[in-house]
């Protein structure tokens, strides 16, 4: 039992062979095109490109916005590392921001002291790359507001959280620029992929230019400035039109093993399950806890060598980028939440095709590690839909 295994039908297998068949295979053709078309549809916005990964999008946003080297960027300490590799790859300089309780991403409070501590400093912040982890979107509208204050850019980084809401908008669209990932983990694949969104075209033009080696219109190749090879192919992008018209479906399949992991396990005594944003609505990508070992008679890592060795992967909360050895020298606001988090948080099985008797064997593993024992379990039992 895998974390998070992609979940593949017969209808993607027929997308994927009519393009294979139509011939259209490089990074161009019908099905990218309409991709394209349909993300942005399904999100209400006007401008979508379909990219190779998540990183890709993220490293052109920041390209877009002329992000560079001497820059320095916010972002979320509690994330994978792609979100603060891709400041990277431009030059700039990561500045993390720990977490808030409410819903484990980016604190709006440590987010305005450091940009108010940057401007003192004449050492601004030019850009937010703010992470929405494990299905759930940051809060939003504390953070945008500092934004425009400070007239700085914000870059959401959507890659866990297609699916998820906040105040009714979809993930990915309360930034500048809006960043995905299609990878196989994700709660719709492409096997790999990403997309950018926006409702900017100057920038959607620049990301297309950059996305194809930046080539310039001409009939020999001429190339004024460095570009990249980013851009989705036609078959992957024939995946993604077959795997996004079942997105509410799937959001809704997590939602509900969400509920039962917490219906199941929730009044053990020191297991507590993310918290959901009041103006909020997760995807539940992965279904994420706490563990006090103290309370609950077993630490975080003693579950995931249980379930190890049932053969059922789960894994610990992301290690927060100011704790990496590649990022020991940036600057941190804050941090005590998120390391909190990551000592004590698990990941559990999350996957959209998890029958009710595997999900019993994982209650019962977990709830056994600690010396506790689960009241009867009703498989079919459904709770916290969409």
């Amino acid at each position: 039992m895998y974390l998070s295994p992609p979940r593949m039908s017969q209808q993607d297998r027929e997308m994927l062979l009519e393009a294979f068949d139509s011939n259209w295979i490089a990074p161009q053709g019908p099905h990218l095109e309409a991709f394209e078309a349909e993300f942005a549809a399904k999100l209400n916005v006007p401008h979508a490109v379909a990219v190779s990964s998540g990183t890709a999008a993220l490293h052109l946003a920041l390209s877009a916005l002329d992000i560079c080297e001497g820059d320095r960027v916010a972002t979320s300490t509690l994330t994978f590392v792609a979100s603060a590799n891709a400041i990277k790859y431009v030059g700039a300089t990561p500045v993390f921001i720990d977490s808030e309780s409410r819903t484990w991403n980016l604190d709006p409070d440590l987010l305005a002291e450091e940009m108010e501590s940057g401007i003192r400093n004449n050492t601004p912040i030019r850009a937010v790359l703010a992470v929405d982890i494990f299905g759930q979107c940051a809060d939003y509208e504390p953070i945008r507001k500092i934004c425009q204050f400070y007239e700085v850019q914000l870059i959401e980084d959507a890659a866990e959280a297609l699916g998820a809401s906040y105040q009714g908008r979809p993930a990915g669209t309360h930034g500048d620029i809006g960043c995905f990932s299609f990878n196989g983990n994700k709660i719709i694949t492409t096997s790999g992929g990403g997309m950018l969104v926006t409702h900017r075209k100057e920038w959607v033009d620049r990301i297309r230019y950059l996305a194809t080696q930046a080539r310039t219109p001409a009939r020999h190749y001429e190339h004024h400035e460095v570009g990249f090879n980013y851009r989705l192919s036609n078959l992957l992008a024939a995946v993604g039109r077959s795997q996004l018209r079942l997105l509410d479906e799937r959001v809704d399949q997590r939602r509900a093993l969400f509920g039962r992991y917490r219906d199941a396990l929730g009044s053990l005594p020191g297991l507590r399950f993310m918290p959901e944003h009041s103006a909020g609505c997760s995807s539940r990508w992965l279904t994420c806890l706490t563990i006090d070992p103290a309370e609950f008679g077993g630490t975080r890592d003693d579950v995931i060598s249980v379930l190890e060795a049932d053969n059922i992967e789960a894994r610990p909360l992301w290690k927060p980028m100011h704790l990496q050895p590649l990022f020991a020298d940036c600057v941190v606001r804050g941090g005590a939440v998120s390391k909190s988090l990551f000592e004590k948080g698990l990941c559990l099985p999350s996957g959209s095709e998890l029958t009710s008797e595997e999900v019993q064997r994982i209650l019962d593993a977990t709830a056994a590690m600690g010396g506790h024992s689960l009241l009867a379990d009703d498989p079919t039992h459904v709770s916290s839909g969409r």
